[in-house]
């Protein structure tokens, strides 16, 4: 009975002791990744929106004005456009293959797709809303973006932003993708 209640407490200690993701150092870069994520999440509305009607899931014309959009913030947030440009047309290209995803899936299963989709325009009020906080948060982190551990610093807070948003196996890929060329 000892050797149980031993064995018990020791094993409580060790449980106790080690080290969760709440105790480990927030990457600086969390904002950032999670304003993505959820950037790409509308992927969902959008496609479904986009499968109700009938509409094409590329819009190149929407995409040029998001990144004539974004890399007119960067250059009033004192950051390079280029980067700018570069790190959404990774996050546009994510979020359009999540699109195609979805209309794949609900091709094959019509039951699975949506029966309701909200407007577009409700939806892309939600993109622009992010995108600027994106370029925010570029700006604000800026030197983190260039620093040595940004590598690091990205791969912690997509792990974070996976975890907390609960990202499935479509959105952990997109999630990878769009924050590819974060590191300058």
């Amino acid at each position: 009975m000892r050797t149980v209640a031993a064995v018990s407490a020791f094993a409580a200690l060790t449980v106790a002791a080690a080290p969760t993701a709440a105790t480990e150092p927030q990457s600086p870069l969390v904002p950032l990744v999670d304003a993505a994520a959820q950037r790409l999440q509308t992927a969902d509305q959008v496609a479904a929106y986009k499968f109700k009607t009938g509409g094409p899931i590329d819009d190149p014309a929407r995409e040029q004005q998001v990144i004539d959009s974004v890399t007119a913030m960067a250059r009033s947030d004192h950051i390079d456009p280029a980067y700018v440009g570069a790190v959404f047309r990774n996050q546009i290209d994510a979020t359009v293959s999540v699109e195609h995803t979805r209309f794949a899936q609900w091709k094959l299963d019509p039951g699975a797709a949506p029966a309701t989709a909200p407007e577009l325009a409700d939806t892309r009020k939600t993109i622009d809303r992010l995108n600027q906080v994106m370029v925010h948060e570029m700006a604000a982190q800026w030197d983190v973006l260039g620093s040595p551990a940004c590598e690091a610093d990205v791969d912690s807070a997509i792990r974070s932003v996976v975890t907390a948003r609960a990202l499935d196996a479509v959105y952990q890929p997109a999630l990878a993708y769009a924050t590819r060329s974060y590191c300058r």
